[in-house]
């Protein structure tokens, strides 16, 4: 192999230099642009004896359904009514970051009553880890019981911790399931491992198994 001579070198470090020099000056740009009109904002309490709220969804006809870090799951009314708490929420492990997390309606919520937790749960042998439920949601007037509950998900591997569980749950448009879960801070290097679940996002179907599609690649494990 032939050693590249000084002038190709010094092309080259041209070329490297001048790439430098205009991402500089596209970045001292943006570092110009307009500043964002000011937008009046005005806070209120709309409700209030919530402990931790985490997550929400609206419900068809206005009313929520709130999560509470502890571990309860409530109805707040258009007026800021706030329920007692919802009956069947699976048990949690309430300490530090972890809870009752988020909560998402199926798509066909309307038709199947059906919604997803994702919580921190406790495992065998003093372990935790983030779990996605499934149950369906039967509302009265005053508020509502969760019924036909299942653990459809379970990150691994567990592991005794009170941080970074994540996490939120969106549903795509042709109905799988987006799931992120945390490092569990103490074991973030482990975000890069794809044969386990910490610091991921899953992609799954409505009953907690990998999305066919999802990408197969050697050593991933399949919900990545």
């Amino acid at each position: 192999m032939t050693r590249p001579s000084v002038s190709a070198l010094t092309a080259l470090s041209v070329t490297a230099l001048s790439s430098v020099v205009l991402a500089a000056s596209a970045l001292a740009q943006q570092a110009r642009a307009p500043a964002a009109p000011r937008t009046a904002i005005k806070i209120e309490t709309f409700a209030t004896g919530l402990a931790h709220p985490w997550g929400l969804q609206f419900l068809p006809g206005g009313r929520l359904l709130v999560t509470e870090r502890p571990g309860r799951l409530r109805l707040v009314s258009p007026e800021g009514v706030v329920s007692p708490p919802i009956a069947g929420v699976p048990k949690v492990s309430a300490a530090g970051q972890g809870g009752l997390l988020d909560v998402a309606l199926a798509p066909d919520f309307a038709k199947t009553g059906e919604i997803y937790l994702s919580y921190a749960e406790p495992r065998k042998g003093g372990g935790n880890g983030t779990s996605l439920a499934r149950g369906k949601l039967e509302l009265t007037d005053a508020g509502g019981r969760l019924s036909d509950v299942a653990v459809i998900f379970r990150q691994q591997p567990s592991y005794a911790s009170d941080q970074h569980f994540g996490s939120r749950i969106v549903f795509a448009d042709n109905g799988t399931l987006f799931l992120t879960v945390g490092d569990r801070y103490t074991l973030q290097d482990q975000a890069q491992n794809p044969e386990n679940h910490l610091g991921k996002m899953m992609r799954l179907t409505r009953d907690g198994s990998p999305a066919p599609d999802n990408p197969k690649l050697p050593g991933w494990d399949a919900a990545i």
